[in-house]
């Protein structure tokens, strides 16, 4: 479950969590993908968090030979990808660099964790770079989906595996491509034809890679290696286990760690020696001012609103604060409002535990959500915004109409809100600018809905998608090491 803790960079988070349960997000474009919010919020910096643990590390292991954890060194040679060797390993895992390299990095990874994306785009090619030309280390990769996490990610794996029947150069040409375009198929809940499309692309015989597919002799493969990789002691993703082909001698990194841990790690084994283990520094990302302690402080001159001008509930003291960033028109922000937040507020909002925070993002295949938005910040100025907002998504048949103004209008008054100031205040621009503020907060990171940021101690995890409860309780337990 540690895929879920998505780390924010200096933008505002790295990212990714992305979680899309099945396509369960409302997105900017119906045709298009859902925007990953972990890559889309952070710049250039990385964190030295990763989402198994936020201390790493290199641990050695005291497993047996390395062929027994399925791990051997590669193969002889079979065919070149960018001018590097590729083939495969005697136990049909995929390798990239020289066959007889001292070192092999072997990784289990998840082609839709947001992690594994951010170490397969901007980590992994400056290691292929520094250690693969100049043969000293070989890139193995093993398939380690978590369904649990994203319940399509598996058959993105198997796709992969049918690939391989064409060769290990065809092989590393979708890989790069399934992480390279994480956001376009995390949210599909039939990926078949984006799979397709992939294949090819890259120039692979489409009728045998159909007919693997369509045989479905690479899905168990797959549940294989995933209990492999559960019984070699991998719970989340990236894993990695760093081997000395020389002495067969293991070492395990957890995480996708800057590439300066894995220098240093490779580095070292491959003069002989074993990792130092170390807890990297910590690097807390410099969040935005709607995310920073200093805006989610309680308005003093606003109740029930938070400096950075976002309504709240629960006790502002939590160590916990969610975030939600939310369309009222859309179908899957009010499946998780009706079914999934009223026992979110039972256990954790209720009781002291979290701070609930919202945040608007009417999007454009919404017509009537910005006015929408725009009467649940008028309710507010009569401190019923959550009363609004819960009427907002039970009766969204009812004021999804054009023009919606009359509608909402109606339920301001079975509120009991004052009609003459709150019609005025639907008509005026000071809140729907309140909205603007919001749009123009998210809009560039986030392109889907429902996105939910949960901070913890400087740390913070995108959820995407109206997930279900369980996975909010794992998110929780991860962030807070509980």
């Amino acid at each position: 479950m540690t895929d879920m803790l998505s780390f924010m960079k200096a933008r505002v988070f790295t990212v990714l969590l992305a979680l899309a349960l099945l396509g369960a997000s409302c997105t900017t474009n119906e045709a298009g993908p859902s925007t990953t919010a972990a890559e889309e919020i952070a710049s250039s910096s990385t964190t030295a968090a990763d989402e198994m643990e936020t201390s790493t590390t290199v641990a050695a292991t005291t497993a047996a030979p390395t062929a027994a954890l399925g791990t051997t060194a590669p193969a002889a040679l079979e065919d070149s990808y960018n001018g590097l060797p590729v083939g495969f390993t005697d136990d049909g895992y995929p390798y990239l660099g020289a066959p007889d390299a001292p070192v092999s990095l072997i990784e289990f990874s998840d082609y839709l964790c947001p992690f594994c994306g951010r170490h397969a785009t901007q980590t992994n090619p400056r290691l292929i770079e520094r250690y693969a030309a100049s043969g000293q280390v070989s890139f193995v990769f093993r398939d380690f989906p978590l369904a649990e996490l994203h319940p399509t990610a598996p058959s993105g794996h198997a796709a992969a595996l049918c690939i391989t029947e064409q060769g290990a150069a065809l092989f590393w040409a979708m890989h790069d491509e399934l992480f390279a375009r994480q956001g376009e198929w995390a949210s599909l809940p039939d990926n078949s034809g984006f799979l397709a499309g992939i294949a090819e692309e890259i120039g692979a015989d489409l009728d045998a890679y159909q007919a693997c597919v369509g045989s479905g002799k690479t899905l168990p493969i797959v549940d294989e290696r995933v209990a492999e990789g559960r019984q070699l002691g991998f719970s989340g993703t990236p894993g990695f286990q760093i081997v000395d082909n020389r002495t067969d001698e293991v070492f395990e990194l957890v995480g996708a760690q800057p590439v300066e841990t894995f220098v240093a790690a490779l580095d070292s084994v491959i003069a002989g020696d074993a990792p130092v283990t170390t807890d990297p520094p910590e690097e807390k990302p410099d969040l935005p001012y709607w995310a920073h302690e200093d805006g989610l402080a309680p308005d003093p001159d606003r109740p029930g609103y938070n400096l950075a001008g976002d309504a709240y509930r629960g006790d502002t003291d939590a160590e916990l604060v969610v975030i939600e960033i939310s369309d009222f028109q859309c179908p899957f922000c009010q499946r998780h409002t009706l079914e999934t937040q009223p026992a979110l507020d039972e256990q954790y909002v209720d009781t002291g535990e979290v701070t609930w925070v919202f945040k608007h993002l009417p999007l454009q295949i919404h017509p009537q959500a910005l006015a929408a938005a725009t009467a649940a910040e008028c309710a507010g100025d009569q401190q019923a915004f959550w009363e609004m907002h819960d009427l907002l998504f039970e009766r969204i048949d009812d004021w999804a109409v054009e023009p919606p103004d009359a509608a909402l209008v109606d339920l301001a008054g079975e509120l009991g809100l004052e009609e003459d100031r709150f019609t005025s205040c639907l008509g005026s621009r000071t809140a729907l600018e309140r909205v603007v503020e919001d749009i123009y907060d998210t809009s560039g990171i986030f392109g889907s809905t429902p996105t939910f940021v949960v901070l913890y101690d400087g740390w913070a995890t995108v959820i995407d998608g109206a997930r279900p409860f369980e996975e909010f309780v794992a998110a929780f337990e991860e962030l807070t090491g509980e």
